[in-house]
């Protein structure tokens, strides 16, 4: 039996199995406030001559469907010895693993595949009155920097803060990412719980010191933005009323356990998933940046590696950028570098390469001096 059969078998047991444990809805209890955002987005309904695709046809059958599909297999397909218990159950968790990548994986021994290497924390003054924070990896290691440079901030009059969380990556130490959250939420405030399945209590991850920095606050995301880092960005965005600006976040704002199989093997797994202040759920959808800006994961890797000798500013400010017509701006066409690099091109020369640009902290530079000249006025 082929392994796509199998896995869309797989499928159908699991919709008929949840669909029979569901309970009906109720209305939400008065002691909490309800979520507003559905873990799973209503999918945009087809055109009519749109032809479905297996997955919405699957997900289109009834508890009563699946069950006969099952049935009907079992009684009428050629080979019957390949729809055995233990193909269905193979096919039910290769199911699984293709429909909930974020939530489940299984890995071939103990290997964390969240964890790598740590990302060491930056920061820097641009263009004077702006402070630029790359948080890294949201460990110990990265808190004292940060709060040194909260000193040079004030001692320079910085009025507006960038939050880069660009090379934050998923953390076990949630107390430790929660120091963070800290340094920028309200003392007193929720900075995000910890929700696990029913019948469990939350965590719940409060702030107990006043916010370092208050002013306008800008934070960058993109795939590289996972777990408490995800949850810290939706604080910043309910407390600062920060705008988010890039890509959208991993989606795996989650806290996982690994729990060993009989034969050595490891399912990394998603035991409870992060709430952001305002209640709601972070896993497994993330988070959608305010302002979206397309940038390469190479690139930015590339300026962040090189940031530490030459800074950001070289990355955000280009020296003798070449000048446009409206035409070209607008077609989104550079005819003058086209040019330049045609020429060079006759005589022999290899166009000269272009330093990566880093177009997410340019948009935040330009929205922070469009909102102060806006306040001058």
């Amino acid at each position: 039996m082929s392994r796509l059969l199998l896995c869309s078998v797989a499928v159908l047991i699991f919709a008929a199995n949840l669909a029979a444990l569901s309970p009906p809805p109720t209305s939400p209890s008065p002691a909490k406030v309800p979520q507003t955002q559905s873990k799973s987005p209503a999918a945009p309904a087809a055109s009519p001559s749109a032809t479905p695709t297996t997955e919405d046809l699957v997900n289109s059958l009834g508890p009563a469907d699946l069950q006969a599909v099952i049935t009907l297999l079992k009684s009428n397909f050629t080979d019957p010895d390949a729809i055995t218990d233990t193909e269905l159950n193979r096919a039910t968790v290769e199911g699984l693993l293709v429909r909930l990548p974020r939530g489940v994986m299984l890995l071939p021994g103990k290997e964390n595949p969240s964890a790598g290497s740590p990302s060491s924390f930056y920061s820097e003054v641009i263009a004077g009155t702006i402070g630029y924070l790359r948080l890294g990896s949201l460990n110990s290691a990265n808190l004292q920097p940060l709060d040194r440079s909260f000193t040079t901030f004030s001692g320079k009059r910085v009025n507006a803060l960038i939050v880069d969380l660009r090379a934050s990556q998923a953390t076990d130490d949630l107390a430790s990412a929660a120091e963070f959250g800290k340094r920028f939420c309200p003392k007193g405030k929720v900075i995000f719980t910890l929700r696990k399945p029913a019948g469990r209590q939350d965590r719940v991850f409060n702030s107990d010191r006043d916010p370092v920095f208050r002013g306008l606050v800008m934070v960058l995301a993109d795939g590289d933005t996972a777990g408490a880092a995800e949850a810290i960005a939706a604080a910043l965005r309910f407390y600062d009323k920060a705008l988010i600006i890039g890509q959208p976040t991993a989606g795996r704002a989650a806290e996982y356990s690994d729990l060993p199989l009989p034969n050595g093997k490891i399912l990394h797994l998603a035991v409870a998933e992060m709430i952001s202040p305002d209640w709601r759920s972070l896993f497994p959808e993330g988070i959608r940046p305010d302002l979206p800006v397309e940038m390469s994961l190479a690139d930015k890797r590339q300026i962040f590696q090189s940031s530490g000798e030459k800074g950001m500013s070289p990355f955000v400010y280009e020296t003798g950028r070449p000048h446009m017509n409206e035409a070209a701006l607008l077609a989104g066409t550079n005819p003058e570098v086209e040019a330049a690099e045609a020429a060079q091109q006759r005589r022999g020369r290899t166009p000269e390469k272009l330093p990566p640009h880093d177009p997410v902290l340019q948009r935040a530079l330009d929205v922070i001096t469009s909102l102060e000249v806006y306040q001058k006025r």
